[in-house]
């Protein structure tokens, strides 16, 4: 068992990895205001982004989901990592040794599994890509690169690499490497023999499979030899760190040019994706031995951040099965805000093709986009029906309608109903725009048969909590709850402008429970003035503090969502340390006047007291009034 990571290793790794660095690895970041940048959250599905990172303060949050936390936390998250591992991954990124309390420096066999697991395919892909190099027996595989147009330096910048033919050779390296043979057949690098573990890719071309943060986490291997049984490409399995509904290859070269662009290019093969972007389509990537679907689009709408003049293209091969993947891609359009295109080249070529024969101008060309994906799947399914009889073409409206009612835009909707008309040769133009406007309306309404429309909702500009089921339900319509808010917001954001007066503060001056909770965690972590030393440092111990996910989670929305004044000093400051506390003060003088009510006559001395504390008080509250926060 591994020892615990030295605390001051983990705060080290937490200062050098800024977490906007990490975050932009999986999805594209704007600005957001006061220094803050926001995103699509890739922890659930959302149109419009409320998942916001502040830079300063190392803390992610999402107003919609309420997840949140720093680097750390966001890593652990996003990969499916314990914190050990997030810790492991983010030090070797900033080439920080990490120590260990309980027996010294962690060794290569104590550490995380899916730490080990990449470990072994980064170790694999590069003896593949040696082996392709340099090897004898891989000149089989360097002929069909250059056939296909790739040299050497192509081969070395996608990683490509080459599988020996014998039954054991990765096996044995790696297990020179330090990697048990449970870990080979794990990682899926090995499968079981009669005598022990072989290796899963023997005489094949061999593709890395890099994730979204460019870690390789499995291979796609493509048949060279008459004498292979096997497929014509066979991927790695499912394993605990690569699932291929959840990949794409490429996504790591494109992922920067696919925000910058707003435009992604949906290619077949990691051919395709070679010859794109050999010329200059760097945008493009491929799904992995399955269809493009739901998860493929999740990764994509992160990068695009769902900007309306967003483009994603799909290049499918002419032939049927083409035809049916576009159709089946056309199944999935609503997820994506951004606009839907399908380029097939007029000769039915795919890019890595097209490139051999006509150049790198063609494959640019090509995925200009031409046809809209609605507009392909519309002649898909009029091409099967007998226009020439009522019956064919009342069918093919039957088919051709709820497609139509599924175009996002509502004039280019209208639009496309008349070409429709058109299209099935009916006459009553009206009648199909009347047609597509109900089925559009029944969607809407969820009784349609074509699915709804995505619902945009405009971003909050005051982020009222939107809590999971679990967490507490406020109302920023209550002033109270508002100004406590802001305070807290304060706190942990500019400490400097409440301290050292906050720190004087109550617990009980918080009437929210969760704010209380907050206030609660804030002193626990040695009070707002210890923020004005280390802001990030002040920040994980005010979180480490919070008893329970619920608490941290407010600290953290709190320590990200955006201060409501623009211009945020030491005057505004004191207005929320004078509102907060006349409000405490108010609630005390209520308390005391019900108390002297009750009491009456019956113990005079008591009533004495309570009449001089009421007047203390009362002074107290006129001297905020007039001096403000001075009086504090």
């Amino acid at each position: 068992m591994a020892g615990r990571i030295n605390d001051e290793d983990v705060k080290a790794v937490r200062d050098a990895v800024p977490i906007d660095a990490v975050v932009s690895e999986y999805l594209q970041l704007r600005n957001a205001g006061g220094g803050n940048l926001k995103g699509l959250c890739p922890f659930h599905d959302e149109k419009s982004p409320s998942f916001q990172v502040s830079p300063s303060k190392g803390l992610f949050h999402c107003f919609g989901c309420q997840e949140g936390g720093d680097t750390l936390t966001f890593v652990m998250k996003v990969d499916h990592l314990s914190f050990s591992e997030a810790v492991e991954r983010l030090a070797a990124q900033a080439g920080i040794t990490l120590r260990y309390e309980e027996g010294g420096y962690n060794p290569a066999h104590q550490r995380g599994e899916r730490i080990r697991l990449v470990e072994a395919h980064k170790t694999a892909a590069q003896w593949y890509a040696e082996q392709l190099a340099t090897g004898p027996e891989a000149e089989t595989g360097r002929i069909f690169l250059a056939e296909r147009g790739f040299d050497q330096a192509a081969a070395e910048h996608f990683g490509v690499g080459y599988s020996p033919q014998g039954w054991d050779h990765l096996t044995r390296y790696l297990r020179g490497k330090g990697f048990s043979d449970k870990e080979l057949l794990l990682s899926g690098l090995a499968q079981e023999g009669r005598r022990g573990p072989i290796d899963r890719f023997r005489g094949r071309l061999m593709w890395p499979i890099r994730d979204i943060g460019g870690e390789v986490v499995g291979f796609g291997a493509r048949k060279l030899y008459e004498a292979d049984n096997g497929p014509k490409y066979l991927n790695t399995p499912e394993t605990p760190i690569y699932r291929k509904s959840q990949v794409l290859y490429g996504i790591d070269l494109a992922k920067k040019d696919i925000a910058k662009a707003s435009r992604a290019v949906v290619v077949e093969g990691y051919t395709d994706v070679m010859a794109c972007h050999l010329a200059g389509v760097t945008t493009a990537i491929a799904t992995c031995g399955t269809a493009f679907g739901g998860e493929h689009i999740k990764i994509l709408r992160r990068l695009l951040m769902d900007n309306g003049s967003a483009r994603v293209i799909f290049t499918f091969d002419g032939d049927a099965a083409g035809q049916k993947a576009a159709l089946r891609a056309f199944e999935d359009d609503q997820k994506f805000a951004a606009e839907t295109y399908i380029a097939i080249a007029p000769d039915g070529m795919d890019p890595c093709d097209l490139r051999l024969a006509k150049g790198d101008e063609a494959v640019a060309d090509l995925v200009e986009p031409r046809t809209p994906l609605f507009e392909f799947a519309l002649r898909q399914i009029v091409s099967r029906y007998d226009l020439d009889t009522p019956a064919g073409r009342a069918a093919a409206l039957d088919e051709a309608a709820p497609v139509v009612a599924r175009i996002k835009n509502s004039g280019a909707q209208h639009e496309v109903a008349v070409e429709l008309a058109g299209m099935l040769g009916i006459l009553d133009t009206q009648f199909v725009v009347r047609r597509v406007a109900q089925l559009a309306r029944w969607a809407r309404e969820g009784g349609g048969r074509a699915p709804a429309p995505a619902r945009q909702h405009r971003p909050q500009q005051t982020p009222e909590p939107s809590r999971a089921p679990s967490g507490p339900a406020l109302t920023l319509r209550n002033p109270v709850y508002a100004t406590e808010r802001e305070l807290l917001k304060l706190a942990l954001q500019r400490p400097e402008l409440v301290s050292p007066a906050f720190d004087a503060y109550g617990v009980d001056e918080f009437t929210a429970p969760p704010y209380a909770a907050v206030r609660q965690a804030i002193a626990e972590a040695g009070g707002a003035e210890h923020g004005t030393q280390d802001a990030q440092e002040y920040l994980v111990r005010v979180r480490e503090a919070a008893p329970d996910d619920t608490v941290r989670a407010m600290v953290t929305e709190l320590a990200v969502e955006a201060i409501m004044r623009r211009t945020v000093d030491e005057a505004y400051a004191g207005e929320q340390l004078v509102t907060v506390r006349r409000r405490a003060v108010a609630r005390r003088l209520t308390d005391l006047q019900g108390t002297l009510t009750r009491l009456g006559h019956s113990d005079p001395a008591q009533s004495a007291a309570i009449q001089n504390e009421m007047m203390i008080l009362t002074r107290y509250d006129r001297a905020l009034q007039d001096e403000g926060p001075s009086a504090l």
